[in-house]
Formats: structure tokens, sequence, C-alpha cells
């Protein structure tokens, strides 16, 4: 039966992200919206539902290790894993914009939530506690503002070099929310009966604790991402592949950190320096792969190189 759930819940995971790629895409030409802002606000902030609810259960029930722990290699796996893949198939290009600011501030955000963590802002425990959860949030915003901000201004110059065609087919708005919210409740609850199935049928073949913790746990919050981004690139979308990336990313840290740490402050022990570093240097890695206005085939193997040899790091830790 489980095999029957896996199956069924793969069909839906690849429907919610069709559904949800196409809705969004639709809003952003009804107001005019780069694909990339669309992909980071609406897309990025719906595919981080999952650590979102993992890692307010973790805060709620007084286990920060995995609250944080979520976020990290959720960041890790979403750029080397998520972005990696993505241009293995189909090479995503790189804006000036993304490299003058999407891309630094995502490298930004990780250094504070390290600076955080190990209480550059306010001393004391290794604790995140609310004002620094309240820098994080501080942060979420100006990104959200900033983004939207300097979109309009961009679309707003465009239009006036170049009027919109009136003969342009329109998507209602209605059918554009309805796929979008559609489209992300499907994608989410598909992601959590494939979790929760996938779990069984590893036990069953005597596959152990602490394997499904670091690889199907790990990397299991983060498949609306990947579902939506290798769907926004089918349809040679990959600026909504990267703003849903970069976007989740930002959203993490910024946004799911500062409101867990709302709810309790968030003991940060159980993370290892190594899994920070490894969260800012990959963001850094993709930054300077793409400096030529493209990640390419090449980079997006050296990429998923690289989530390959981290998690290989975490099981060798785990076994040692």
């Amino acid at each position: 039966m489980e095999y029957v759930i896996l199956l069924i819940s793969l069909v839906g995971i690849v429907f919610g992200a069709d559904y949800l790629v196409d809705g969004s895409v639709s809003i952003a030409r009804r107001y005019k919206v780069s694909d990339f802002v669309i992909g980071a606000a609406i897309v990025g902030i719906g595919t981080s539902m999952p650590e979102l609810v993992v890692s307010f259960i973790g805060a709620l029930g007084g286990n920060a290790d995995v609250a944080i722990g979520n976020v990290v290699g959720s960041n890790i796996f979403n750029v080397l894993g998520i972005l990696g893949l993505t241009a293995l198939f189909f090479p995503v290009a790189v804006g000036k914009d993304n490299l003058k600011f999407e891309l630094p501030f995502c490298i930004a955000v990780s250094v504070i939530l390290l600076l955080v963590v190990y209480n550059f802002f306010t001393g004391g425990d290794a604790v995140i506690g609310r004002v620094d959860g309240l820098i994080l949030l501080a942060c979420f915003a100006f990104f959200m503002f900033y983004s939207f901000y300097r979109d309009r201004k961009q679309k707003k110059v465009e239009a006036e070099q170049s009027p919109e065609n009136p003969g342009e087919k329109v998507t209602p708005l209605w059918w554009a929310i309805l796929k979008v919210v559609g489209g992300l409740a499907i994608l989410i609850t598909s992601c959590d009966f494939f979790i929760d199935n996938a779990i069984v049928v590893a036990k069953s073949f005597g596959v152990s604790d602490a394997f499904i913790s670091i690889t199907l746990i790990a990397c299991g919050t983060s498949l609306p991402e990947l579902a939506a981004s290798l769907a926004a690139a089918l349809k040679k979308n990959t600026d909504l592949a990267l703003g849903n990336v970069i976007g989740s990313c930002i959203f993490n840290i910024t946004w799911i950190l500062g409101l867990s740490s709302q709810v309790m402050p968030l003991n940060a022990t159980g993370i290892t320096f190594v899994d920070y570093i490894v969260m800012i240097a990959s963001v850094v890695l993709a930054t300077l792969l793409g400096l030529k206005g493209k990640i390419n085939r090449v980079s997006g193997a050296v990429l998923f190189i690289g989530i390959v040899a981290y998690n290989w790091y975490l099981i060798s830790t785990q076994i040692a």
C-alpha cells in the first residue's frame, strides 16, 4: 500500500507544482511583476511552508535543534541540491540585479544568522532570542519592500520604452489565484504523504533512523521547492526557478527563524559551526558560478556534487 501512496504522492507533487507555477506566472503578468520576484515572494513563501511548520513545532516543543537544523539543512539542499539539479538539466540565467542584490542579500542574512547564533549582537548564551528574531524579521521586511519597489520601478521604465501588447490574453485573476492556492495545497499535502510513506518503506529495508533523519527528513521539507523549480525550468522560466530557491533561503532564515524565536527562544547548541559555514559557502559558490550570467550544466554538476559530499560528511560523522 505504501508504494501506491508513494506513486500517487509523486503524481500530486508534479501536478501541484505545475498549477502553482502557472498561477504564479499569470499573476506576475497581470500585475507586471517580474518572474524572479513572483518566484521569490509567492512561490518562495509558499514552498517554505513545510519548513515553517517543522520549525514551529520544534520551537513549541523546546527542540531548537529541529527548528534551526531544519532551516540550515533546507538552505543547503535548496542551493546545492535543487539549484544544482535544475541547472544540470536546464541552465539557469542569473541577471545583473540578482548578482547585485538577491544573492548578496542571501549571503548577508546567512552571515547574520551565524552572528546571531554566536551572540554577536546581544551576547550571552548560544540562543536566538526574541531580539535576535526581530533583527531577522526586519531583514525579511526590508527584502520584501525593496524587491517589489525595485521591480515596480524597473517595470515602469520598460513600459515607457516598450508599451504592452493590448491583444495579449490575460488569465482571469480568480483562476490564477485558485491555481496558486490549489497547486500549493496539493504540493504540500503530496510531499507530506511522500515523506511519511518513504520513511515506512525505508524502515522496511532496515535503514537506520539516523540515515532517515539525515536524508529523507532534511531533504523532504525541500521537496516543494524542488518540484516548483523543476516545473518552472521545464516551462523555460528559470528566473522563477532561481527566485524560488533564493527566496526560500532568505525566508527560511528571516521569516521562519524570526517567527519561531518569538514563540520561544531557540537554543542553538546542536548545530555545528561547519553546518553554518557550508550554508554560507553554498550561496557564495552559486554566486561565483553565476558571475557570467548563467549557471550552466557544468556549474550545476559542481553544486550537486557539493550536496552529495555534504551528506556523505553527515553520514560519516553519524557513523563515527
